[in-house]
C-alpha cells in the first residue's frame, strides 16, 4: 500500500546522515531550551566528528540498544525522537517537532515507531519526561497513552519541573 503523502514519513537515522540530527537536535534546543536537559549553547560547540559519532554509536550497538529516528514531510525533515533500550524498559528522550509541522501527526508518528521498536524488542513499557506545563507534548503523550508517574520534579539548572509519564507495553 502506498504511504499517504499527507502523513510524516518516518526513518531512521544512519551514521551518515549526522548533519540532519545535527540541525533538528539544534532547532529544538533553540526552539523549546526548557524541555531538554542540555542547552543550545552546549551542544552549539560540538565538533562535526562528535555529531558523527552520536550517530555511529548506536550503529555499532552502543548507547544500550537505542536508534534515533526522524520525521520527514515532503522530504523536510521536521521532527527527532531517540528510544533506547535500558533493562527491561525503553525510554523516549529528544522528542521535537518544528514548528511549522506541528499539529499535523508527526510526534503521534515519531512515538508510534519509538512504541514499535520498544515492542520488537520485548520492552515492559515506554517511559519518558516531559516538562511539566507543556500542554501540547503532554497530551499527545496522553493520547498516545501514557500515564503520569509520580509528581513533577525540578529539572537540574532550570526553574522548570518535568513530569515522569509511562506507557505498559506488555
Amino acid at each position: 500500500m502506498p504511504r499517504d503523502p499527507d502523513m510524516p514519513a518516518i526513518r531512521t537515522l544512519h551514521p551518515d546522515d549526522w548533519p540532519v540530527y545535527r540541525d533538528l537536535r539544534l532547532r529544538a534546543l533553540a526552539d523549546s531550551p526548557q524541555a531538554f536537559g542540555s542547552t543550545h549553547a552546549d551542544e552549539v560547540l560540538r565538533t562535526d566528528d562528535v555529531w558523527a559519532a552520536r550517530l555511529a554509536a548506536p550503529a555499532l550497538g552502543a548507547h544500550k540498544q537505542g536508534w534515533p529516528f526522524a520525521a520527514e514531510v515532503d522530504g523536510t525533515p521536521v521532527g527527532l525522537a531517540w528510544v533506547k533500550m535500558e533493562g527491561d524498559h525503553a525510554s523516549v528522550y529528544q522528542v521535537w517537532v518544528a514548528p511549522e509541522a506541528r499539529g499535523c501527526g508527526v510526534g503521534a508518528a515519531l512515538l508510534d515507531a519509538a512504541i514499535h521498536w520498544a515492542r520488537a524488542r520485548k520492552a515492559s513499557e515506554l517511559r519518558l519526561d516531559v516538562t511539566a506545563g507543556d500542554g501540547a507534548a503532554a497530551r499527545l503523550y496522553r493520547r498516545m497513552g501514557f500515564t503520569d508517574v509520580g509528581a513533577p520534579i525540578p529539572m537540574a539548572g532550570r526553574t522548570t519541573f518535568e513530569q515522569a509519564m509511562v506507557l505498559p507495553l506488555s
